[in-house]
Formats: structure tokens, sequence, C-alpha cells
């Protein structure tokens, strides 16, 4: 049975789905080609997330779920911080801006000490938190509104119609959205839909979008899509853009920031 490659991917799916696991050899044998293509196959698969490499084959792909707030705050904890004092540098005096609830956005916070003026909206109970903080030091002088809305409290943050609705009358320079996942086939995605469905709110509100993602979110799909690529601005990592997004990038006009810029 020989089929071509993406018919066959296509094919090596159903299998996997069925059966839990797959072995190379014997797909090689079903679909009459090298075990080198199958390999190539399995690792075009383990790319888009759709199965894990094993030895010999792959399995199906574990679904994730997103860890709770406090858990994130501790996860990838050095990349953060340089990622929030990158992204702190993008804002100007007098802006008016969105941080949304992520941990990686949270960071930014702590690099804001010499900002005038600023205005920051934002949905995390954690950032507004420090804000407060912040301000009774005298560190920070700028307005703080809360987006009011459902609360997580496994996550800190608020979501739903009633945020949706408050963020239709704002019109922000920029927003700062952390995401759970980063790749060019499906752009920005999240593992929570009313989550996705909030940061679609603040990407339409902004005149910037700036993604904050650490080195584990990229080439990363979940399960609930935010926006394409095609929609924000920047990308504030800790690592130098995949092999192979160049292209996409700069036709994109998508800039990438990373410390080794």
């Amino acid at each position: 049975m020989s089929l071509a490659g993406e018919e066959r991917k296509l094919s090596i799916m159903n299998l996997l789905n069925e059966k839990g696991k797959v072995i190379a050899n014997e797909l090689s044998q079903l679909f009459e080609v090298s075990t080198e293509t199958i390999r190539r196959d399995l690792d075009d698969l383990e790319k888009e997330n759709k199965l894990k490499k094993v030895y010999g084959g792959a399995v199906k792909f574990k679904v994730e779920v997103e860890p709770a707030h406090y858990e994130r705050e501790s996860i990838h904890a050095e990349a953060k911080r340089k990622i929030g004092f990158l992204a702190a540098g993008l804002i100007e005096d007098n802006d008016v801006i969105v941080v949304d609830e992520g941990s990686t956005a949270l960071q930014i916070i702590h690099f804001l000490e010499n900002k005038q003026n600023l205005t920051i909206l934002t949905s995390s109970i954690p950032t507004l938190m420090l804000l407060i903080e912040y301000n009774k030091r005298g560190t920070f002088d700028g307005k703080i509104i809360f987006i009011g809305g459902e609360v997580n409290a496994k996550h800190l943050r608020v979501s739903g119609p009633i945020a949706e609705k408050i963020m239709e009358d704002f019109y922000v320079n920029k927003s700062f959205v952390s995401v759970d996942g980063v790749s060019l086939e499906n752009g920005i995605t999240s593992y929570d839909y009313d989550r996705a469905a909030f940061t679609r709110k603040l990407i339409r509100s902004s005149e910037t979008t700036i993604v904050v993602a650490d080195h584990s979110k990229i080439v990363k799909r979940t399960v609930a899509k935010i926006a394409d690529l095609k929609d924000i601005h920047i990308i504030v990592s800790d690592q130098e853009p995949p092999e192979g997004w160049s292209d996409t990038l700069k036709s994109l006009d998508l800039r990438w920031i990373n410390p080794l810029d």
C-alpha cells in the first residue's frame, strides 16, 4: 500500500488513535516505504504535537493541562524574568497597556520603576496586587484598572463575557499576552477557551500586540486557538526563532526579540 506523504501521515494517525501506539518497522512494511521515511513522518507529526516519539515508534500525544498559577510561577522562572525585562523595554512613558494574567507577563511589572504616567489594565489578580504594592512603595505612580469578570480561583484571573464587555470600552497602545503555544501553522493558542476568547478581545483593542513566551511554548499547539501569527506584532522570548521560521516572520513583519539580539 504505497501512499503519498500527507495521506500516509493521516493513515498513521488513524492507526495511532485506534491502537494507542505504532511501530516504525510495522509501518514501513504496511506502507511499503523505508523505515527512514517513516521516521521522518513521525518527526513531522511530533513537531505538530500530534504524537510522541518513543524508541521504535510513537505513542498518542499526552493531553496537557494548564498548571495552577503558583506552579506556573516557578516553571522556567529565570527565562520568564529575562522576557519580562525585555518586554518592559518596549513600554514608553504615557502608554496605556494591558498586562494579561500569565506568569510571564507578570514579570514585566518588576521593571517599570522608571516609567512615567502609565495606565495599566490587567485581568490578573497577582499583577493587580503587585502593582498596588509598588504603588504603596512609591515606585509606581501610574493608573491601575482592574478588568472585572468571572474569577478563576485556580489561575487567579478573570475572564468571560463580563471581562470581554469591559474591554470593548478601551483602546490601548500595547497588550502583553502570555500564551501556552506558538506555532507557524496554528498561531498562538491557550489551554482554556474562555481565556482564549478574552485574549482575542485584548488583541482587537490594541494598537500593538506583544506575545511573551518562553522556550517551552515555542513550536507548540494547545487546545484553544487565540489568533494567527498575522494578528500579532512582536514575540518576546528567551530563545531565537526556530530554524525555518525567519522567512515567515519577515513576510508577516513580525518582530522577534530575545536576549541574544
